[in-house]
């Protein structure tokens, strides 16, 4: 959407019907990932890709028919259907598109959305791709407010929650619900594409523990960087693949790095001399969770040295120290896990209390 969002703003603000082909599934060595979009003007005007030039042909030959008939429709290619191998789909994998008609009319919110994402304002999208719902209804989801309907307000409520989930991980994925949103239902399928940048998790000190929190926040969909002082330590081949690992003192790697509201950071260096200005740096900048591993006498030592440094007490209080839930955990997945549930109940206002032990909604509706 990005790449093509220049002419869908032009065509929009035109009043010109286009049809938007995006990706919603793909399987095996499919060549491009959810989201991937390609659109086609009213005078037959191309932009972006679906596949790499795999099908392209035949996409240009469906966004002009739900052009034609106002309706959406769903599509699949893969290497077991001799029509899309025809079409050149020969890598071996199979991708499933959502093709949909966009005017002011169908999509009334577009014009707010395309201005977010250029704005770089995240935002969820969320379409209808299949199921007793109207294929191509589309629900814009920001932080604060939503516009737009799929059709049911049960619905609606359940995938504004999910929206709101991953928009603050900026992930693109297939949800499935109940013709009024029901949980455990697959009746409706709806396409969540969040256009926002996966948050960072800034892991510092390259010890065991690093390589299991590093891994958790992974899977928690955080674009995860482990920096330690140490070059024996701080090797790729200690961590999981797609982790960067960069070897700088932690200080100034942190002071020459972007951090905003979504930025998780664990100091598991259990150093003072590197975790205290690391943490004298990280206090004075935005982040959601600024947590530092420690026993409770090195949380009190470090803390009067932060104090000794300048901070504030308005300052001190965003430390989380010990970091983790009190979980009895020991091992390092263990302390991993525990972490991972104190970043996620301080994002979405959880108390970390047993659900049995609580009463009201187990999903509050919440702003990350």
């Amino acid at each position: 959407m990005r790449e093509i969002l220049p002419a869908l703003e032009r065509w929009y603000a035109a009043r010109t019907p286009f049809g938007l082909a995006t990706v919603v599934a793909v399987s095996r060595s499919a060549p491009r990932g959810p989201g991937a979009a390609m659109a086609v003007g009213s005078d037959d005007e191309v932009v972006g890709s679906v596949s790499g030039g795999c099908v392209e042909g035949a996409v240009f030959e469906l966004a002009q028919e739900v052009v034609a008939s106002g309706e959406a429709r769903l599509e699949t290619f893969g290497y077991s259907d001799e029509d899309a191998f025809a079409v050149g789909l020969t890598c071996g994998g199979e991708i499933t598109l959502l093709v949909r008609p966009v005017t002011p009319e169908t999509d009334p919110a577009f014009g707010a959305v395309a201005g977010s994402v250029a704005a770089g304002e995240p935002v969820t999208v969320a379409t209808v791709v299949d199921g007793p719902a109207p294929r191509g209804a589309t629900l814009a989801v920001w932080q604060g407010t939503e516009a737009g309907t799929l059709g049911a307000a049960g619905l609606d409520v359940a995938v504004t929650a999910d929206a709101r989930g991953e928009l603050a991980l900026g992930a693109s994925l297939l949800r499935h619900y109940g013709p009024h949103g029901e949980r455990r239902e697959d009746a409706v399928t709806v396409f969540l594409q969040s256009f926002a940048p996966p948050p960072r998790m800034l892991v510092f000190g390259a010890i065991d523990y690093a390589a299991s929190v590093a891994r958790i926040g992974d899977f928690l969909g955080y674009r995860v960087t482990v920096c330690d002082a140490r070059p024996v330590f701080a090797t790729p081949k200690r961590f999981p693949a797609g982790v960067e690992v960069v070897v700088e003192w932690p200080h100034r790697y942190l002071g020459g790095t972007e951090t905003d509201e979504r930025t998780v950071i664990c100091v598991l260096t259990h150093d003072p001399k590197f975790d205290v200005p690391l943490l004298e740096e990280a206090l004075r900048r935005p982040a959601a969770y600024i947590g530092a591993m420690g026993s409770r006498r090195t949380h009190d030592e470090r803390r009067e040295r932060l104090t000794e440094a300048g901070l504030t007490e308005a300052e001190l209080s965003r430390l989380r120290s010990p970091l983790g839930l009190d979980l009895g955990a020991r091992t390092p997945e263990e302390v991993a896990v525990s972490v991972a549930a104190e970043i996620v109940a301080l994002r979405w206002g959880g108390s970390g209390a047993p659900l049995t032990t609580t009463a009201g909604a187990i999903h509050p509706r919440a702003t990350p």
